[in-house]
């Protein structure tokens, strides 16, 4: 089987994606220092921060339709381009005297853009590679994904100390702008779908969705997820601070989960099991150990080596999971499909955020984070006692896949 890297589609594909993955990672920790500086407010921070959230929900069951309309790699350019004016509004206002309006409206754009970029992600793959190889070349996008997150926050500080984080968005605009530029040399194959109205197309990705019991009830367990990955996030630190050793613990907490993640998709590209839906949703149920260690404040180094193993399953699901949807659904709804995805895991996490220090006030901080672990292990490893999730194994690839003789769309001038 020829590696992913050795076709050009998939390579362009690969370096454009890596770059503006790396030009990313930067961006949180120098959004964080930008806005305390400029406001000092967590108040602004957390403004920002839902200003790039909101839009990004509300719009991507429509980026969906568009990447199966207009196919996925015009609408992925378009998206970069337009990131590429954001990020570089938001640096360019921080080397001067920064606005909280400006980089809140930035931000809104930049959140907008993504809703059309995200579902465009799994439809690029699958166009640029044969079913035999996207396993593995989804693998190596996670890889590139993980390692990015390990690098990010020391590549942020270093651009911080040396330049200022006006910088940092400054150098993701170039990503976004040279991803742009390698996404406009790739040809992918695009399946044309019947012209209908915005929302009949909507009705039609959401029917495939609800017609694969593996599916849907696999997404409602990845939510949950999602959802519990935010109570931990928001009390987490808190726990670690005051009852298991200080910022150290929670420092290398992040550390061990993003280790966990890449050796997570490390893994993917060489292991391929007989039940993949299944196997990588009892996997996901091991976060409920990380909440539950920290709600009865366990020993740090036991703490963080369960956040490490439970971050390594969700690195192994995400290359497993965007190879079955690639593979179980048509392609003219591939992106409609992905959209409907992380709408839901997406969607989940504000709600974690909001309910966490609430119920936290209420009944202590141990409380809502053994309720989380609870429902992440009834909700991952539920999905067992579903049918389609048993049923659905890995097939041999056929010899020819029918999407191979489809349409190419030519590199845009």
């Amino acid at each position: 089987m020829t590696h992913p890297l050795r076709v050009r589609e998939f390579r362009l594909l690969f370096l454009g994606r890596t770059v503006s993955t790396v030009g990313d990672a930067v961006v949180p920790a120098a959004l964080a220092l930008a806005v305390l500086r400029a406001t000092g407010s967590t108040g602004a921070l957390a403004l920002v921060l839902a200003c790039a959230l909101v839009p990004r929900l509300l719009l991507l069951p429509l980026g969906g339709v568009l990447a199966d309309r207009l196919d996925a790699r015009r609408v992925a350019i378009l998206a970069d381009l337009v990131r590429c004016l954001a990020q570089l509004a938001v640096g360019v206002e921080l080397l001067g005297a920064a606005s909280l309006d400006v980089i809140a409206v930035a931000a809104a754009v930049g959140g907008a853009a993504g809703a059309f970029a995200l579902p465009t992600a799994s439809p690029l793959v699958a166009g640029t590679v044969e079913p035999a190889q996207r396993q593995q070349a989804n693998a190596l996008m996670g890889v590139t994904a993980n390692t990015s997150r390990l690098a990010g926050p020391a590549l942020a500080g270093a651009l911080i100390w040396a330049a200022g984080p006006g910088w940092a968005f400054v150098l993701d605009a170039a990503t976004f702008a040279l991803s742009a530029l390698l996404l406009a040399l790739v040809r992918v194959r695009h399946v044309p779908m019947p012209r209908r109205s915005v929302l009949a197309d909507l009705a039609h990705g959401w029917r495939e969705v609800r017609s694969r019991d593996w599916f849907w009830t696999s997404l409602l367990g990845h939510g949950v997820w999602n959802g519990a990955a935010a109570v931990l996030m928001t009390l987490g630190p808190a726990v670690a601070v005051r009852r298991l050793g200080g910022e150290g613990v929670w420092v290398l907490m992040l550390q061990a989960g993003a280790v966990g993640m890449l050796a997570g998709s490390l893994l993917a590209a060489r292991i391929r099991p007989r039940r993949p839906v299944l196997t990588a949703n009892l996997g996901l149920a091991s976060y409920a150990a990380p909440l539950a260690l920290l709600a009865v404040a366990a020993p740090a180094p036991l703490v963080i080596t369960a956040y490490g193993v439970a971050l390594s399953a969700i690195g192994y699901l995400n290359p497993v999971w965007e190879t079955v949807v690639q593979g179980q659904f048509p392609p003219h709804v591939l992106a409609r499909v992905t959209s409907y995805d992380w709408l839901v895991s997406l969607g989940a996490m504000p709600l974690g955020y909001a309910l966490a220090p609430m119920a936290a006030r209420a009944w202590g901080e141990s409380a809502p984070l053994l309720a989380a672990g609870a429902l992440v292990l009834v909700a991952c490893a539920g999905t067992a006692a579903v049918p389609g999730v048993r049923r659905l194994t890995s097939s041999p690839v056929p010899p020819a896949d029918e999407t191979s003789r489809r349409a190419v769309n030519a590199p845009s001038a």
